[in-house]
């Protein structure tokens, strides 16, 4: 029989073991392929108006994939070695020299790895389309993705897999020269021994979790700059890690030995086996916890977060822009080209139309505001309400003599409280004009265009200024379902030169904003459960391996009575714990994370993302179950036979 027979025959063997561990390795082919062939589809590209942003973004999500799972790989492969630690020893015993068991394993990892690379680019290419259409369909966008082999895509993928697979090979090859025979058979005597914890590492895991938690959910200063982001989320962050690795070597530890001083619930059914059987595994599993918690804590935070800016794009948009066109008033012969252009769409008739003139002058406040205002934006109050009017909102103002009403600033966390009773100060030619601030508004009626500073002022006062400051006046339009309105949009983007710092058509800030988010959407979904499928594997991989040297264990356990009832429940709750523990854990973290972002993003779109939060979290629990649920039952299998 030849090596290469023999690692066909020792993979057959190890099939169930390998079974997780191969789909997992095989998804990430395909999702790896897919984010390649999305990358040179010519389809989407030309049919997305971000196309070399989505090109840099699948690049760079293509390399953290590759990190991700060479990592993973390497991980696997090393511990499946150690796995096989006492076979190993077995073949040496046999004869067989180290460079030929080697060879062996180096054969198998290669084999697989091949097998796992002709299986995840077959179903790469036969779901590639469905991925593209989900993206599609994400974007918004109408484009027709026909089924086709992407031959960069099968080059880029095969050469970046076999490279790790021919690394992992060799890592392996080489792992069998670092034991010696009598370190194969202890092998599973290894990393048995129970884990030391004091109360005061205990304590100290607790307080920095405490110290980050109070960090990350501390109200926002009046002042939110690089610096204290830095100062404040800095340490928040290392105290989040250090204190994780600390609640998972030290506070369980301490909990679970605590729990053996009571008498009543340690001598209970099987508990005193559960509660051993963890404290003696916890060691072992402790970093793996710690590097699960936090990852799915970010995992989780990111998700959320792409997911709440994808959910709230188009009131986003709408705020940013709020009529359908807007464009600075030029010649009349311009105008009325872009008039024409509007109104030829019949499929998007207008609804509203106005002239908003805008007084650009200079002042000041009578307070300190961290805000750039000059130049001020004066708007009269009738043509405030006749905007608000046109945008179908119900907000109006009433004005008169010398009070005005601020808008607040986009982009700002700004009350009425911070305004009314102040003072603004115009300086005019000849003289000062001061005016009282009566009410702060919501509702812009512009596009955005940084200092977003407008003030309403009654109509004798605009009047009065127009007189001796001549407004710009700007033409806006709101016509019906807007956010389709694409041919239209692109027709008056070429005639209007750039106005304003965001677009001039509601339907390009809108489009641009959902293509931006959909694709965040989309790789952070995709990494997401890439790197689900992988911990999880990992999770898995450790208790099978544990329950392969806790066979004996439970063999002496049915001889004194227990169980197969009962011991059936114990691995379920033991198993429960090894998943659950990191996830909970992970879940606490990412609600804290959350929080922030969530005040954050709140108070800059004025929208709730509450259902986009509990979206990710509950993907993250609904599969991390499904991986509960094979582990105890696999577990269950081997040790309850």
């Amino acid at each position: 029989m030849t090596l290469f027979s023999l690692a066909k025959k020792n993979i057959k063997g190890n099939i169930s073991n390998y079974l997780v561990y191969f789909v997992s390795l095989v998804f990430s082919m395909v999702i790896y392929y897919t984010f390649v062939s999305l990358q040179y589809s010519k389809e989407i590209q030309e049919s997305i108006e971000l196309s070399d942003t989505m090109s840099f973004m699948f690049l760079v999500s293509s390399f953290m994939l590759i990190l991700f799972v060479a990592i993973f790989i390497f991980y696997s492969n090393s511990f499946f070695t150690r796995k096989r630690k006492k076979e190993i020893g077995l073949y040496s015993m046999l004869g067989l020299r180290k460079k030929t068991i080697a060879k062996m394993l180096f054969y198998e990892n290669l084999i697989m790895g091949l097998i796992a690379l002709f299986i995840g680019l077959i179903f790469g290419t036969l779901l590639s389309k469905l991925f593209a259409m989900i993206l599609i369909m994400l974007m918004g966008s109408t484009v027709e993705v026909d089924f086709g082999i992407s031959v960069l895509a099968i080059i880029q993928t095969v050469i970046v897999f076999l490279i790790i697979i021919l690394m992992t090979s060799i890592q392996g090859y080489r792992l069998i020269y670092r034991y010696k025979l009598i370190e194969l058979f202890q092998a599973e005597k290894q990393g048995e021994k129970e884990i030391k914890a004091s109360f005061l590492s205990a304590i100290t895991g607790v307080v920095l979790l405490a110290v980050s938690y109070w960090l990350i959910l501390r109200p926002f200063p009046d002042e939110l700059d690089g610096a204290y982001l830095l100062k404040n989320y800095g340490p928040a962050l290392i105290a989040l890690v250090i204190g994780t690795l600390l609640f998972f070597q030290s506070v369980i530890v301490y909990l679970l030995k605590f729990s053996k001083k009571n008498k009543p619930f340690y001598y209970r059914g099987t508990k005193l086996i559960e509660v051993s059987q963890i404290l003696f595994r916890v060691r072992g599993n402790a970093r793996t916890f710690t590097v699960i918690a936090l990852l799915s804590a970010a995992t989780i935070s990111f998700f959320g977060a792409t997911y709440s800016g994808y959910y709230s794009n188009e009131k986003n948009a709408e705020e940013m822009v709020p009529f359908s066109y807007s464009h600075l008033s030029k010649e009349e012969d311009f105008d009325h080209q872009v008039k024409k252009v509007i109104e030829a769409d019949k499929s998007h008739p207008i609804i509203a139309q106005l002239d908003i003139p805008v007084i650009e002058d200079n002042g000041k406040l009578s307070f300190s505001l961290d805000y750039e205002i000059n130049p001020i934006k004066l708007i009269s109050e009738s043509t405030f309400n006749e905007a608000s009017k046109g945008l179908n909102r119900n907000e109006t103002v009433s004005l008169s003599g010398n009070q005005v009403a601020v808008i607040k600033p986009r982009l700002t966390e700004y009350t009425e409280a911070d305004f009314k009773g102040e003072k603004l100060i115009l300086k005019l030619p000849q003289e000062n004009r001061k005016l009282t601030i009566k009410t702060m508004l919501e509702g812009s009626v512009l596009p955005f265009d940084y200092p977003d500073f407008f003030v309403v002022v009654s109509d004798e006062t605009f009047d009065e200024l127009a007189k001796k400051n001549a407004p710009l006046v700007y033409k806006v339009y709101e016509v019906e379902d807007e956010a389709m309105a694409k041919e239209t949009s692109k027709e008056v983007n070429k005639l209007i030169e750039e106005d304003f710092q965001s677009h001039s058509s509601f339907y390009m800030e809108y489009k641009e904003g959902k293509e931006g988010n959909a694709l965040t959407l989309f790789i952070f979904g995709f990494l997401g459960l890439v790197f689900l499928a992988a911990t999880g594997s990992i999770i898995y991989f450790k208790q099978l391996t544990e329950a392969n040297e806790a066979k004996k264990n439970y063999e002496i356990l049915r001889k004194i009575g227990v169980s197969k009832k009962d011991i059936r429940k114990s691995i379920k709750k033991q198993t429960l714990f090894v998943f659950g523990l990191p996830l909970i854990v992970g879940l606490i973290h990412s609600s804290a994370l959350l929080s922030f972002i969530s005040n954050f993003i709140s108070s800059l779109i004025g929208a709730s993302i509450i259902i986009p939060i509990l979206t990710a979290m509950l993907a993250f629990v609904v599969i991390y179950t499904g991986y509960y649920v094979l582990t105890a039952n696999t577990y269950d299998k081997i040790v309850n036979k």
